[in-house]
């Protein structure tokens, strides 16, 4: 896929689907900017793919005026912003009953608020650009309300999400910007490294294809909507998932 003068931000891009994201960027010529908090991981992404090819920020998604603040110096820095691919997130799984009020509200603000905040902040520069790729990565306890690894948190956080998605897609098609979503099943990563081995055997058998999925895979329907491939394809939302919701 051809990314060539595209600048395209990636939240959590040090790591997991994000970097995942980040290499599939640079492979098609653009340039990545990496958001995250972790910044010496963020930036041995920038040293093993150049200084030419990747940018660093750190932001804590958990603070919309930060994300705000920040994005505002990446568009003054950049010039224009092409894309943004907001993959940030956080697992809850706890059950129901045992959610308190502190896990439920950093949950959304990560996983909800922040998205919110990215695509409100860069709308505008888009909107005089008549150009934008916006995809936001869900997650299957979105539509199964969990039951794989997140619980009601995360699976309200990610169905909100599924929300956002369309509603800027709805308002903003008119104005050479997309909003596509992506939702992932159970996928081998370093948030889901330190899943008890029982855990994983039954999130595995869940899914039809008996394996969880490879950062790359998730990252190649991520590019997929990143991409002008998909010029006329906005407010849709695909799960790559080994076959767990068939919708």
């Amino acid at each position: 896929m051809d990314f060539r003068g595209k600048n395209i931000i990636v939240t959590g891009g040090a790591s997991g689907i994000g970097r995942a994201v980040v290499d599939g960027i640079v492979a098609g010529g653009g340039h990545a900017i990496v958001v995250d908090i972790n910044m010496d991981m963020a930036m041995k992404v920038v040293e093993e793919l150049g200084s030419e090819n990747v940018s660093a920020y750190r932001v804590d998604i958990s603070d919309s005026e930060a994300i705000r603040a920040e994005y505002a110096k990446i568009l003054e820095e950049k010039g224009q912003i092409h894309g943004l691919i907001n993959n940030a997130g956080i697992v809850s799984t706890a059950p129901f009953e045992e959610i308190t009020q502190a896990e439920w509200d950093r949950v959304m603000a990560i996983n909800l608020t922040g998205n919110f905040a990215g695509i409100s902040a860069l709308i505008p520069s888009m909107r005089a650009n008549g150009y934008g790729k916006i995809v936001n990565v869900s997650s299957v306890a979105a539509k199964l309300g969990g039951g794989l690894l997140g619980t009601a948190a995360y699976a309200s956080s990610k169905a909100g999400v599924i929300g956002l998605t369309k509603a800027v897609a709805r308002e903003t098609a008119a104005d050479g910007i997309t909003c596509n979503c992506v939702c992932p099943s159970y996928t081998v990563t370093p948030m889901t490294s330190n899943i008890p081995e029982e855990k994983r055997l039954q999130m595995v058998n869940a899914i039809p294809m008996k394996r969880g999925g490879t950062p790359q895979e998730i990252a190649n329907v991520i590019l997929f909507y990143a991409s002008d491939l998909t010029s006329f394809v906005t407010g849709e939302i695909s799960d790559v998932d080994g076959g767990i919701t068939r919708d």
